[in-house]
């Protein structure tokens, strides 16, 4: 996806994304180094499925702590 700096507001870029042009407020510290008005972006975004697996064993395992906690 594309992308481009519409302007900068502090410490906050205003990025529109896409041919719609959908504004997206974004921490210059996210940003690469450069980064200014007018700055064209390559945007990636992909699903990390490991990741979300082993977040979601970490919560079943704290929540399975807490239920047995709970009837002691």
């Amino acid at each position: 996806m594309k992308a481009v700096v519409d302007r900068i507001e502090g410490q906050i870029a205003i990025v529109l994304f896409g041919d719609d042009e959908i504004k997206a407020d974004i921490p210059l510290v996210l940003l690469p180094e450069g980064t200014k008005e007018g700055s064209h972006l390559n945007i990636t975004f992909e699903l990390d499925p490991a990741s979300e697996a082993g977040q979601r064993e970490k919560i079943a395992a704290l929540l399975q702590k807490l239920s047995n906690k709970g009837s002691q």
